[in-house]
């Protein structure tokens, strides 16, 4: 039988793949501005290779392309009809790319995520969104997923209940927030209170993912290593955010010649932006120098950067005969240019 998540956290790091939604709709299968996965419907070939280059480049997680795969998020595109066939498809071709994996299957996980329903001080949208999460998990254990992931949620207690819909369902729960720029969830907690009172709640893995670049959410990780006791996840965005813009959304490129459609980059004009694959790595390194056991890169990561990230921390993936040998017969071929 293959090894839990539990069993391949106490054996080292673990890596997760994600960040499909900006790669699919870089390779041309799903649009900006609805972002919704109905790749999963009307290409599923595009979206299996999508999930194995990821496993290939050092993943040990297939995670099920349903981030927005809502039933608020699908109702307010007028596709609410295709909500659990849409989910269902995209967990069966995870489930058949994960039996590929030439030396142990990979993982399966679910997906739930932040929603735009969510109210903190309305109990009527509480439980709409309980709701919605209920729904998707128990489309989860229906197909037999190994654990679920509940990912860039802005209120704590958003996050804590997918938590509680994810373990009513029996599964382990790896929960990650997204940290805007005010550096406070929104409903006034501190990302490190919420992961203490995440994990005193159960969650098996706690920390943070998206929005925010290495060089701004390394500093908010350390805090939660040093008030969690569990294991501790990190999935940044592979963008060079700083201290005047922490997250993606507010980045500029003084070198655009023209005027991207929101007057920002994000969300479809970031690519000058990005971090090499070296940046991620010297990321990597401190991370699991600092304790982090959940590796990831998030929204406009490729295969190739999480390869680096693997091996930074020690893993070699299936296509790490692929990574770079810039010695030997490069500097011969070099040297005659």
């Amino acid at each position: 039988m293959k090894r839990t998540l539990e069993q391949r956290l106490e054996d080292g790091p673990v890596i997760c793949g994600e960040g499909y939604l900006f790669d699919l709709e870089r390779r041309g299968y799903l649009q900006a501005g609805s972002f919704v996965p109905e790749v999963a419907l009307e290409d599923p070939d595009a979206l299996k290779q999508t999930y194995r280059d990821f496993m290939k480049a050092g993943s040990d997680v297939v995670l099920a392309f349903t981030y927005n795969a809502n039933r608020e998020k699908l109702k307010l595109v007028g596709k609410e009809d295709k909500l659990e066939q849409l989910n269902r498809a995209a967990i069966r071709l995870a489930k058949e790319v994960a039996a590929e994996h030439p030396t142990e299957e990979a993982l399966v996980a679910g997906n739930i995520s932040n929603t735009n329903l969510f109210d903190h001080e309305d109990d009527e949208s509480k439980q709409a969104v309980r709701s919605m999460f209920a729904e998707m998990v128990g489309w989860c254990k229906e197909e037999g997923v190994d654990f679920v992931n509940g990912e860039t949620f802005y209120y704590y207690e958003e996050a804590s209940i997918a938590l509680e819909e994810i373990q009513k369902q029996g599964f382990s729960a790896v929960i990650t927030l997204g940290l805007m720029e005010e550096g406070v969830l929104k409903d006034g907690y501190t990302v490190e209170e919420a992961c203490r009172l995440l994990e005193e709640q159960g969650a098996l893995v706690v920390g943070l993912n998206c929005f925010r670049g290495p060089a701004t959410m390394q500093p908010f990780v350390d805090k939660i290593r040093q008030t969690c006791d569990g294991y501790v996840g990190a999935l940044p965005v592979p963008y060079r955010t700083t201290e005047e813009n922490p997250t993606f959304f507010t980045l500029s490129d003084s070198g655009c010649s023209c005027c991207p459609p929101l007057e920002t980059p994000y969300p479809t004009a970031l690519d000058p932006l990005m971090c090499n694959r070296y940046e991620l790595a010297q990321w990597a390194k401190e991370a699991y120098d600092s304790g982090v056991n959940y590796f990831g890169l998030c929204c406009g990561a490729y295969p190739s950067m999480l390869r680096q990230v693997a091996e930074t921390v020690g893993r070699e993936a299936v296509n790490s005969k692929y990574s770079p040998d810039l010695e030997g017969e490069y500097n011969s071929v070099a040297s005659n240019l």
